[in-house]
């Protein structure tokens, strides 16, 4: 008999930290409430078909299906709706990512506005050192317009 011993595809991601971050006129409430909906990224995601979900709350998964065909399966890890706060990890993608770990937040900045922010560490599944600026640049670059897409809601 062989002894095994427990592994895993899913690991925290070494790297530098992509940011997108926006100021919005709005109760952070209210912005939490978009972008705090683990299901609900299509609102501000166009690129975005639909979103699959099985179960609810941590734990729960989230299968992301983009009008080009790419498909993206991620776990809720954590989920606070008090300090307006929610982290997830990669489960799955036909992206070229490896492992991707991202937390979003809302903060409130007094009365009648707020700073969203999408915080993501991610690494390319394949690639060389030479590759990682393009990847970044994609992770950034995503991350950047599904954050203005946010703040044009609100204006």
């Amino acid at each position: 008999m062989q002894n095994f011993e427990p592994d895993t595809l899913i690991k925290n991601p070494v790297g530098e930290p992509v940011v997108a971050s926006v100021t919005i006129n709005a109760d952070a409430r209210k912005v939490w409430d978009i972008v705090g909906n683990f299901a609900g990224f299509p609102v501000f995601i166009p690129a975005l078909s639909h979103i699959e979900m099985t179960g609810s709350g941590v734990r729960s998964v989230r299968k992301k299906l983009f009008k080009d065909g790419n498909v993206v399966i991620e776990q809720l890890n954590t989920h606070d709706d008090q300090k307006m706060v929610m982290t997830w990890s990669l489960i799955y993608t036909s992206l070229n990512i490896g492992n991707l770990w991202a937390c979003m937040e809302v903060q409130e900045q007094g009365i009648g506005q707020a700073i969203a922010t999408w915080t993501i560490i991610g690494e390319p599944h394949t690639g060389t050192a030479q590759d990682l600026p393009a990847f970044q640049a994609f992770l950034q670059g995503f991350a950047d317009g599904a954050m203005n897409n946010v703040k044009q809601m609100f204006n």
